[in-house]
């Protein structure tokens, strides 16, 4: 099968094409053909090295696709059967491993590019703003990143949830974007607490959901009301460097977390549960995927190379 293989951490350039062995299924686990793969940050910090992984490697976890093969002991899902999951060994290739227990249907009414597009970045989405740093009706909250992938799913929902958003953005032609999600307010990333705190009568928003990191974590704490939550959940522009927590006291009780998906889906039922309601918002059209780029799986340095740049809009998706 073609797949994409990474045998030395580094740029983008090290995700070569190659031609792999189709794994088949052992004891506990399907084979799917994938037919979209999820393109995330996560991706680009196992390729640099960031995060620990043993080389050479097939790069992603997020696809969609068909069961192709169960192996000994699987009774669901069946061969056949449309499926998506978060835990795929190695999804930037044509087919991927994954634990039965760990795939999630895709209903009708849900595309392969949409399941991709969406399980991962809207199941972070769900726990964030229901769980993490849950919104209140009426509250103000800060979304970085607004017209990304991401962004644009915590917009969405922060909004349904009855909250009032402001987004950042990183380009003026984002705006349009971020407003259609339901932000009630953009802005760059230039004086973020100030704008915020003008636009919030001096007194700061509840939470922040920040995705981006190094350079926005500081302008972040600083937007916060007394009791705020900081949810960083990514480090798109480098990892934050240690501070001081007396800042958190300094800056009204604040509270700080680094959370991450894997700790919210721990049970087969949170999983389930989780992917159901995003799955459910996608199928009756509460909640839009905007697909901002599909790439031959040969082109996953391109998509990687678009990804890091923070010029994109909406998901990227590589195509098997």
């Amino acid at each position: 099968m073609d797949a994409i293989r990474v045998l030395k951490h580094g740029g983008p350039e090290v995700l070569e094409p190659a031609e792999v062995d189709t794994p088949e299924p052992g004891p506990g686990q399907v084979l799917v053909r994938l037919a979209a793969t999820g393109v995330n940050y996560i991706d680009i910090y196992f390729r640099t090295g960031q995060y620990p992984s043993e080389l050479p490697l097939t790069p992603g976890s997020e696809g969609a696709g068909a069961v192709v093969a169960v192996g000994p002991g699987v009774t669901s899902p069946a061969v056949g059967d449309r499926v998506a999951s978060t835990n795929l060994a190695g999804s930037y290739a044509g087919y991927a491993l994954a634990p039965a227990n760990r795939v999630v249907p895709v209903p009708d009414g849900v595309s392969d590019e949409q399941a991709a597009a969406s399980l991962l970045q809207g199941m972070t989405a769900h726990y964030l703003l229901l769980d993490t740093a849950p919104v209140r009706s009426g509250d103000t909250v800060l979304v970085h990143a607004a017209a990304g992938g991401m962004g644009l799913l915590l917009t969405q929902l922060a909004s349904r949830l009855g909250a009032r958003v402001i987004g950042t953005v990183s380009a003026p032609e984002k705006e349009k974007l971020a407003r259609q999600a339901g932000a009630a307010e953009v802005i760059g990333y230039d004086g973020i607490a100030a704008k915020v705190r003008e636009l919030t009568g001096g007194a700061g928003v509840a939470a922040v959901y920040d995705g981006v990191g190094r350079t926005t974590f500081d302008e972040s704490l600083a937007s916060l009301r007394p009791r705020g939550i900081l949810a960083l959940y990514g480090a798109a522009s480098g990892p934050v460097p240690p501070f001081d927590p007396q800042r958190l006291h300094q800056g009204g009780s604040l509270f700080l977390t680094r959370p991450t998906l894997a700790h919210y889906i721990v049970e087969d039922e949170e999983l389930r549960r989780r992917a159901a309601d995003v799955y459910g918002w996608v199928a009756d059209g509460s909640l839009s995927v905007l697909v901002g780029g599909r790439y031959p799986l040969a082109e996953a340095a391109r998509a990687h190379t678009d990804l890091a740049s923070r010029r994109t809009t909406g998901k990227l998706l590589l195509i098997p």
